[in-house]
């Protein structure tokens, strides 16, 4: 009997520890216990947005240019030649002709350079023809919504000598990034067909055509100008607008949110 009653207590003491054991481990594993990862801190907002713009500098004005509701970054995608552009034919300008990998200058010779030479003639980068490329080869394109009074005056501060000139009687959208290579054509007859081929739309309305397009030699590259006449209005009651544009093999297809291009509490296009 002393016997039997030590055994007892001495499985009572260890399915003691045990129901001890499984409570202390059920209770680690539970959710409010687990060990969590550090919370990485929210990134920085960009300084020009705790400023008036009188007070940009140089850096904030570069920032928003780089950055902002009115700017969009991306890559396009790859889709199938379309009209003159599909033809291959150099664009001849005052820099030369670019046949291949071999600049050839011809001094005096009117219009356009081919594509491929931007900025110093040469022929295609790589010595290459547009059909070539591979979605794995795309370039980062960057559109602004150039017409806007901060796009303008950022770009003041900013020093930045790509700009182009913009009236008031147009919003202008700028792709910047653009190689030559998808330029091709003479002059007047690549912007009719870059004019045809691009769009913006909104909901519920007519897609508004560019009244012109314009193709601008740079140091840094072409910049390709799409402009839309203000007497298509963009109201209030529009909230997105849609651009599309297709240039030679690429597909150009973005959205602008206006309801968050405003500046000082007016819609700035």
């Amino acid at each position: 009997m002393i016997i039997r009653t030590g055994t007892k207590r001495i499985m009572y003491g260890i399915w003691g520890v045990a129901l001890c054991a499984l409570a202390v481990l059920a209770q680690s594993s539970s959710p409010a216990n687990r060990p969590t990862l550090a919370t990485p801190p929210p990134p920085a907002e960009p300084t020009w947005k705790s400023k008036q713009i009188s007070e940009w500098k140089e850096e904030d004005a570069k920032q928003f240019i780089a950055d902002s509701p009115w700017v969009k970054t991306f890559t396009p995608t790859l889709g199938a030649a379309s009209g003159s552009q599909s033809s291959g034919r150099p664009r001849v300008g005052m820099g030369g002709i670019g046949i291949g990998g071999i600049g050839i200058g011809m001094p005096g010779m009117g219009g356009r350079r081919m594509g491929g030479g931007y900025p110093q003639g040469g022929g295609y980068p790589q010595g290459g023809y547009p059909g070539g490329d591979s979605s794995n080869d795309l370039p980062r394109v960057t559109l602004r919504w150039e017409s806007a009074m901060p796009i303008r005056t950022a770009e003041l501060i900013a020093h930045d000598n790509n700009s182009p000139v913009i009236d008031d009687k147009h919003y202008a959208i700028a792709v910047y990034g653009v190689s030559g290579r998808y330029l091709i054509g003479e002059e007047k007859k690549l912007e009719s067909e870059l004019k045809k081929e691009a769009t913006l739309r909104r909901d519920g309305k007519k897609d508004i055509k560019p009244s012109s397009v314009r193709v601008i030699d740079k140091p840094e590259g072409p910049v390709v100008v799409y402009e839309f006449s203000t007497s298509n209005e963009i109201t209030k009651d529009d909230h997105r607008v849609e651009f599309n544009a297709k240039m030679g093999r690429l597909e150009l297809d973005q959205s602008f949110f206006l309801d968050d291009m405003v500046w000082a509490g007016k819609r700035e296009l």
